[in-house]
């Protein structure tokens, strides 16, 4: 089992780069779009004044010159310009994917047009399309974890209802973006950057689960016998791929049947032989 999580720690160590690809490029391209403002100001004040002329030193960092810096203002309208573009092509990648288009068929150009905007753009945010699909998955997912996150991080007073609740949610918020992380679980079995993207998600998915299993069983709360990191890759893996197959093909199981499928088996895993139960 040390081997295992040595594994999953080497994975996180190499990956975690590809985490939030999408953020990184285009804070790349907003760094370049400063130098631009900067080259700008620098034009005006010495068409203004001369080459010697004074520049006013910013409040971020006091008696030293800013030829390129942008001011905040400017970053939030350029972060918001960002995220409303980003909801803009995650839209119509969904669309495209929505009418049975394998996502490795679906051109730039196409994604391009279904969201308004120019193929340049595009290029200028993602410089691929396994870049693409990383960040859409990430916006895609944030609801899906956030949710049982939450569940793990709470003092779970509410029993078997609260996991089930946390499921519900799981399940409605990979419904809304099924097409999208369907492609993702199929772009993984063979794009090595999609595939460690989303192993490294789940890594550290498990890791929360894993430290929250210790602390219960150094605290008492669950049986000593329980293996927290072999238990935390079970109880990850049943959700992950559980949901994956009941949507990748017809199951005739239902979202609420599932959910509570899968709430019962992970509280009877957990808590079902805790201490002083019978």
């Amino acid at each position: 089992m040390e081997q295992t999580w040595d594994r999953l720690d080497a994975e996180i160590t190499r990956s975690t780069a590809l985490f939030e690809v999408g953020h990184r490029v285009s804070d790349t391209m907003s760094d370049k779009g400063e130098g631009r403002v900067g080259k700008s100001q620098r034009r005006r004040a010495e068409g203004q004044n001369g080459p010697h002329a004074r520049i006013e030193s910013t409040d971020d960092e006091p008696g030293v010159p800013s030829l390129t810096r942008v001011p905040r203002t400017a970053r939030k309208g350029t972060d918001d310009r960002r995220a409303e573009f980003e909801q803009r092509v995650l839209a119509a990648v969904e669309e495209l994917l929505a009418d049975g288009t394998p996502f490795t068929e679906i051109a730039v150009q196409r994604i391009a047009t279904a969201s308004g905007s120019a193929r340049s753009t595009f290029y200028r945010y993602f410089p691929d399309k396994s870049s693409l699909l990383i960040r859409m998955a990430e916006l895609a997912t944030a609801d899906l974890f956030a949710a049982a996150e939450q569940w793990w991080s709470s003092a779970h007073t509410d029993k078997q209802a609260g996991v089930i609740r946390a499921m519900r949610a799981m399940i409605t918020g990979f419904r809304q973006h099924r097409f999208l992380l369907l492609a993702l679980n199929e772009l993984a079995a063979y794009d090595r950057d999609v595939r460690e993207y989303w192993h490294t998600r789940l890594a550290f998915f498990m890791e929360m689960v894993r430290a929250r299993l210790d602390a219960d069983r150094a605290a008492g709360r669950i049986s000593a016998a329980i293996d927290p990191a072999a238990t935390a890759i079970v109880l990850t893996s049943m959700v992950e791929r559980s949901i994956t197959v009941t949507f990748g093909a017809p199951t005739g199981v239902g979202d609420e049947a599932l959910a509570e499928a899968l709430g019962r088996g992970i509280w009877f895993t957990v808590y079902g032989d805790a201490p002083g139960r019978s």
